[in-house]
């Protein structure tokens, strides 16, 4: 169970700027809700979840908290360089990357430091992307973003095993 719910870590992360980012402390939270689906492999089985999230920071360095339906915290981690420690009723581990962190997760590596800019209706500025009616292609996965005046945002990678991600963004009124 506990990898499900570090599969959710993957949210967490924004992509670092060409100039300095400010402080974790001094930006802003995104929160909402989040649904992971992970395809059955051989080796297990399917993998769901549903979670509220909040999330600020950089691909560099921020933090995530991941709270249950019923409102419980089920996991809460933090990044900087070189270092991504998880924290549940277990405890807390060190990871070296965020890499690192979803491949303990799910068992393979999701790309973490894209979701934040992907959250946000935009590629990740470190790597190539390929516009699309709907949204962009980027790092083997469909990003959805036609929605987002709405609050949604889906990203989906079809390679085996596939995964779809659907976040509900809380929006300010």
């Amino acid at each position: 169970m506990i990898r499900v719910w570090l599969a959710a870590a993957l949210a967490a992360l924004l992509a670092a700027c060409a100039t300095p980012p400010p402080a974790t402390g001094e930006l802003p939270w995104t929160a909402g809700r989040l649904s992971l689906r992970v395809e059955a492999t051989p080796q297990r089985a399917q993998q769901s979840l549903g979670v509220a999230f909040e999330v600020r920071g950089t691909g560099e360095q921020g933090e995530l908290r991941l709270t249950s339906p019923l409102g419980t915290q089920v996991a809460a981690a933090r990044w900087a360089p070189g270092l991504a420690v998880l924290r549940t009723s277990e405890g807390e581990r060190a990871f070296t990357t965020l890499d690192e962190l979803s491949r303990e997760a799910l068992g393979e590596a999701l790309p973490l430091a894209a979701l934040p800019d992907w959250l946000n209706g935009r590629p990740w500025t470190a790597a190539a992307h390929t516009p699309r009616s709907d949204g962009f292609e980027q790092l083997g996965w469909h990003v959805q973003t036609d929605r987002l005046a709405q609050g949604w945002v889906s990203a989906s990678r079809a390679a085996a095993p596939a995964i779809e991600l659907r976040a509900r963004l809380d929006r300010a009124d």
